[in-house]
């Protein structure tokens, strides 16, 4: 028995010997022959160990309990862990790992894996919030500070990003993702993946393309549900984010809870293998959400948890998390020779190339250092680099009379609002281990950057979700006493995120009465809005002075919402979603496609409410700035292009007005005629300048054939000969426009 011991850590120590060769041969074909040495010494139940992913401590979110139950201790020691979720801290992570390694017959390495959304103790902005800023380089920035944090509190993964396409503000989950466009989300997810995991360095975290695939289409905006949409949907709206993440390198995918096409994610052998594996070639691993294999029992896809668990491994599902349906059955179910041995393999094999890749074998306490996790959690650098990113994300939707910015020596500034001096709500949902204690809030923001002589005055009104008015005297009365009034309403951080879902779009409580009741005051009312979901705000917008959207920004909200109201920061942001006027108009999205009667207000028989204008309230890529922005000279390289050439499309931007400011230059395309309709028009490039006052600049563009590709009745990839037009403007319906054709030549059909 000693001597078959020996042989086995002898082969595992000669295994880990390659790794200081990989940088000199080929890293996936060493990490390959490395995993099939490791696989071959593994029993079948420590192979399904590999699979089992549980949560640490008794909750739903971080736990850094140090004192490791003894439960834990023996699954480790047998190997039946593989993964643990929410178990955080350099300390904690540190026993767990020692446990893994010292003490179980063939020392495979534990990974560990956290929802770091927006931030683990710094929290950033939002998703939504961040899309907004349009700057793909400034996510990827972020995402890349939210690393170094987790990494150094011992996350070695992270179930992010979220890229799930959202046309329904109802949705809860809205608010993790970047909003309603293709093109805009496929470039986010991207660019967090590329800041999550750089190159896999010891400052990085693994990436989780999720939740795979069209989560965001429930039926109704209720999370969790049916999502019934046709596979041409599925892969022109749906997916191209999700292989956008592929591309950029994403080692990891989480199925969803949904079914699509009446076949539950977690059990869709379409999706998880013939397209995720087959079509795109992804080399990573898959892993269920939070007991979505056993919930396949509730869809009526599944009879029991073997059955479930037999359906979702041999659809391509790898990682367990939480449903305990792997651990349980498999074993049985290869006895049974329903699911074959060389399958359980397969997903064995994608979870060691993981943690070989990420070095966990050769370093198995890399991120387990007290010293560097003192050092890197809520640095100055990355408190500096979430304030950058809070001011690049707010949307200015309102400024009638340049009434922003406002001085900063006005005599009287009332504060007013259930959500002025909130220090919970600024961080949003999804905070990890972010503390209210570090949130800067909106009066403490102002009054860091007004004169000693300005007075800030301050008046809840009400609660947030409150029904009482008791208070509205006392905010009516601080509001006539000052020069102008900062309003701050909307949402409490826990009516977004999973499960969190709305019926209405209005503003929760008795906030609606508020602002009423300070608008008849007279005074110049600058509205603030805190929300993680397009708002109905009719009202507001037709009878207030100013309307910014600060989103859910984090511990830098006051600093951030300061700045853009008093003029350091001159806002930029666009809104990655549109903004509908009431919930009747939902789903409402800008790349609709037409009808045989489009909607016309003059035409009775038309597309149409009788009550509701077609419009939003705001247009998606909508956002104002405290200078104006004046397009001309739009032009075309060509009016016709070929499969392999480019059209080259240009236009001249001045600023007009009196601030420096910067501008998303945004182009669109829409295929006028196609064997399947296509939309009214889509987003397909953007870019954010920088203009002086007064500066022009010309602003250029490429597209080409490959960016009016759609998929076609076989289902593949395809593009046609015709007339396009292409529109370029600062927002989705305010556009200049010209036409050209396309001219194939070859074909272009792909799968």
């Amino acid at each position: 028995m000693k001597k078959k011991f020996l042989t086995v850590l002898l082969s595992v120590l000669l295994v880990s010997g390659f790794t200081n060769r990989s940088s000199r041969e080929n890293p996936e074909e060493i990490i390959s022959v490395r995993v099939d040495s490791v696989l071959s010494l593994m029993t079948l139940e420590e192979k399904i160990g590999q699979l089992n992913q549980l949560s640490y401590g008794s909750g739903w979110g971080p736990s850094i309990k140090v004192q490791v139950p003894d439960q834990y201790k023996k699954m480790i020691r047998e190997g039946k862990i593989g993964s643990f979720l929410n178990a955080t801290g350099a300390e904690l992570t540190y026993e767990l790992q020692k446990i893994a390694v010292t003490e179980s017959r063939l020392k495979i390495p534990l990974l560990f894996g956290l929802d770091v959304i927006h931030g683990f103790r710094t929290t950033f902005p939002v998703p939504l919030a961040e899309a907004s800023s349009w700057e793909p380089e400034l996510v990827e920035r972020s995402s890349k500070y939210q690393a170094l944090e987790a990494s150094s509190a011992g996350i070695h993964w992270t179930f992010a990003p979220m890229v799930d396409i959202a046309r329904d503000p109802r949705w809860g989950r809205i608010v993790e993702g970047s909003g309603e466009d293709t093109y805009l989300g496929l470039t986010m997810a991207a660019a967090r993946v590329r800041g999550f995991q750089g190159n896999l360095s010891d400052d990085n975290i693994i990436a989780c393309a999720k939740h795979f695939a069209a989560y965001g289409g429930a039926e109704g905006g209720r999370d969790y549900n049916t999502v019934d949409i046709p596979e041409r949907t599925l892969r022109d709206v749906y997916l191209p984010p999700f292989k956008s993440a592929l591309d950029a390198g994403a080692e990891t995918f989480m199925a969803s809870f949904n079914e699509i096409d009446g076949v539950p994610s977690s059990g869709n052998r379409l999706l998880l293998t013939e397209i995720l594996r087959n079509e795109w070639g992804f080399k990573g691993f898959v892993v269920s959400d939070w007991n979505s294999i056993g919930e396949m029992i509730n869809h009526g896809f599944a009879s029991d948890l073997k059955d479930a668990a037999s359906i979702s491994i041999n659809a391509g599902l790898d990682m367990d998390m939480e449903s305990r349906s792997f651990i349980a059955n498999l074993a049985e179910l290869v006895k049974e020779k329903k699911v074959s041995e060389e399958t359980i393999d397969l997903s064995v094999k994608r979870i060691l190339r993981i943690k070989f890749k990420f070095g966990l074998f050769d370093k198995p306490f890399k991120y387990c250092n007290k010293e560097r996790e003192t050092k890197n959690i809520m640095s100055q650098e990355v408190q500096n680099a979430a304030l950058e990113v809070a001011k690049r994300s707010i949307v200015l939707l309102k400024n009638s009379n340049s009434l922003l910015p406002l001085k900063k020596d006005l005599s009287k500034i009332a504060v007013i609002g259930p959500l002025a001096d909130s220090k919970q709500d600024p961080l949003g949902p999804w905070a990890a281990v972010g503390n209210p204690n570090d949130v800067v809030t909106i009066v403490e923001g102002i009054k860091k950057l007004v004169t000693p002589k300005t007075e800030v005055l301050f008046s809840k009104g009400c609660d947030i979700e409150d029904t009482s008015t008791d208070n509205f005297d006392d905010a009516v009365k601080t509001a006539t006493e000052s020069d102008v009034v900062i309003l701050c309403i909307g949402e409490r951080e826990n009516m977004t995120g999973e499960a969190n879902n709305r019926s209405t779009l209005d503003l929760p409580g008795v906030q609606q009465k508020l602002a009423e009741e300070i608008y008849k005051t007279g005074k110049p009312v600058v509205v603030i809005l805190m929300n993680g979901r397009p708002l109905s705000i009719e009202w507001i917008d037709r009878n207030m002075s100013a309307i910014v959207e600060a989103w859910f920004l984090g511990i830098k909200s006051g600093d951030a919402i300061a700045e853009v109201l008093f003029g350091d920061y001159n806002p930029s942001g666009k809104l990655p979603v549109s903004f509908p006027r009431t919930v009747g108009q939902i789903p409402i999205y800008y790349n609709h496609k037409n009808t045989g009667r489009p909607g016309n207000e003059r035409n009775r028989f038309t597309s149409k409410y009788l009550d509701l204008p077609l419009t939003p309230l705001y247009p998606f890529g909508f956002g104002l700035s405290y200078t104006n922005f004046e397009y001309s000279d739009l032009k075309l390289s060509s009016p016709e292009i070929s499969d392999e050439q480019e059209l080259a499309v240009s236009v001249n931007i001045k600023n007009t007005g009196n601030f420096d400011g910067e501008e998303v230059v945004q182009l669109y395309v829409q295929d006028l005629v196609g064997s399947v309709t296509r939309p009214v028009k889509e987003l397909k490039r953007f870019k954010k300048i920088f203009l002086k006052k007064d500066e022009e600049q010309e602003v250029s563009f490429k597209i080409s054939e490959k960016d009016l590709r759609f998929t076609g009745h076989e289902m593949t990839s395809i593009s046609e000969s015709g007339e396009f037009k292409v529109y370029v403007g600062t927002n989705s319906a305010d556009v200049m426009e010209s036409r050209f054709k396309l001219v194939k030549t070859i074909s272009s059909s792909l799968k």
